[in-house]
């Protein structure tokens, strides 16, 4: 690790040491929410620039705005993506940016928190309990009612998905709204949602039909990965070689990383795009993604494509695809002979996707 590095990751600890008792001691024990009509202006905090962690806040967005019909949302992250990702979320009102680097931008850094503590905000809810900005914002805001992200002990005996990093934030939201005197609600939490318009899934299905024969179905892989998340070159090549005998008669193509390589060694069609929601309106048009845990998967999954996806070093109950017929496999256990066995499984009985493929 860099110098930088190791500092970063220094004051990421110390940050998180002086903020986690931040909301903790103090309950709202005599704040009733009489009329939910009142909650017009919420911050959802989510200081985080990466693709993955961003789609993974979509079914919270969704939460909140079915719970408060009247509202706009403010979305408190990092970087440029989050305008992208909700670019038709109508409930959506803005994107406040944290700098990437806030000691190379640090006015802009006073900036953004400044113009937290200066809005009107009825609720605000923090996603990530061991987030320090995400607290801190919560914290300074003005809002009456204050959501920390705290996790509840209860919740992770009763609920058999609780661990998934899409789904805690719900639940646990959902238990703090009975705290404020709201009924306890059970419903399913919903899917990742990219929200892509019709226009967009038939372009989608245009540059698909470029690089593929539109008379067969289509498996795209995804062969990258960050870190140790990334299987190397012999393992893709061993898999994709099985891959093209067992599913013959299917368009197998490859979506490419934003850094341009391939652990296949380019040899399948390919699709190269920086454009997120292109890239995910040729996913929503395939009808099995495949590919190790990474924002692209998280991608695939938001736009409601069958997913395989593949785990080896991250947590599997905390981070695999769901719904869509998707599923996470731990290759540590299951071996290579069992992924046809699952593949056939999702291409026969995938359930009925959110986004219909374009005709």
């Amino acid at each position: 690790m860099s110098v930088l590095g190791k500092i970063n990751q220094f004051r990421r600890g110390v940050m998180r040491g002086l903020t986690k008792n931040i909301g903790k001691p103090k309950t709202e024990r005599d704040i009733i929410l009489v009329d939910k009509t009142e909650i017009k202006r919420v911050l959802i905090c989510r200081p985080n620039g990466r693709l993955g962690n961003l789609l993974l806040i979509t079914p919270l967005v969704q939460e909140v705005e079915e719970t408060f019909p009247n509202c706009k949302i403010d979305l408190f992250v990092k970087g440029g993506l989050a305008p992208i990702i909700f670019e038709n979320y109508e409930v959506v009102n803005k994107t406040i940016h944290l700098p990437k680097k806030p000691f190379k931008s640090l006015i802009e850094y006073i900036k953004v928190w400044i113009s937290i503590t200066s809005e009107p905000y009825d609720m605000a809810i923090n996603v990530d309990q061991n987030s320090s900005s995400g607290r801190l914002a919560v914290k300074f805001s003005r809002a009456k009612y204050k959501f920390y992200g705290d996790l509840d002990g209860e919740l992770t005996e009763s609920k058999i998905d609780y661990d998934h990093i899409a789904k805690y934030p719900v639940y646990n939201f959902r238990t703090y709204l009975t705290k404020l005197g709201l009924p306890k609600k059970n419903k399913i939490v919903e899917s990742l949602d990219l929200k892509l318009s019709i226009e967009e899934i038939a372009n989608g299905k245009r540059i698909l039909d470029h690089i593929i024969d539109p008379s067969k179905r289509t498996i795209c892989l995804f062969t990258y990965a960050t870190g140790e998340k990334c299987f190397s070159e012999e393992w893709w090549e061993s898999f994709y070689s099985k891959l093209k005998v067992e599913y013959r008669n299917y368009n197998i193509i490859e979506i490419l990383p934003i850094e341009n390589v391939s652990q296949i060694g380019f040899q399948a069609p390919t699709y190269y795009s920086k454009d997120i929601r292109e890239m995910g309106s040729v996913l929503a048009n395939v009808d099995l993604f495949i590919g190790a845990d990474s924002g692209i998967m998280h991608l695939a999954s938001s736009v409601q494509a069958p997913v395989m996806g593949l785990f080896s070093v991250s947590e599997l109950k905390k981070y695999e695809p769901y719904d869509g017929g998707s599923v996470g496999i731990d290759t540590k256990k299951c071996l290579q002979p069992e992924y046809f066995k699952i593949i056939n499984s999702i291409l026969e009985n995938g359930k009925l996707k959110l986004y219909p493929k374009a005709v």
